[in-house]
């Protein structure tokens, strides 16, 4: 009896070892559900770029800036409509020429403090439809056009 007790005590130590290890992981990707977006580097032949997945906390926008070394939004040259939550193989119609080698941020911007809802109204620095940020930080990803 004593080593089925034993037995028994070992199996339950390691299924609770195990839950507890996979709610830690739970957590640790729930935490994960803010506002984020996953790009890769690629092609712009087609006249598009796309983020494979964008976490959204509103509706909203993905924005294409240009970039450079010093990693600052720069003019944009496209945009996409998010809506609130998850957003896969998000693309966004390139409105100016980007040649191979150019950078792009793909970036989140609000759909707050403009006139038109559903419309996309942001200029560089304007307020309006502006970049979303999280623990003061832009969300965003950098890619490089092929």
């Amino acid at each position: 009896m004593k080593k089925h007790g034993k037995k028994t005590a070992l199996l339950t130590a390691t299924l609770v070892s195990g839950a507890m290890m996979a709610g830690t992981a739970l957590a640790g990707d729930h935490a994960m559900d803010g506002a984020q977006v996953w790009a890769d580097d690629q092609s712009v032949t087609s006249g598009t770029v796309t983020a494979k997945k964008i976490n959204a906390e509103k509706n909203g926008w993905l924005v294409v800036h240009r970039t450079g070394e010093n990693m600052k939004p720069g003019p944009v040259v496209g945009h996409a409509p998010l809506k609130k939550g998850k957003n896969m193989d998000v693309a966004a119609i390139l409105t100016e020429e980007v040649k191979p080698g150019d950078m792009l941020m793909l970036m989140v911007h609000g759909e707050d403090g403009g006139m038109k809802t559903g419309t996309f109204e942001y200029t560089l620095g304007a307020k309006e439809d502006g970049p979303v940020r999280k623990d003061g930080k832009l969300v965003m990803t950098t890619i490089t056009a092929k």
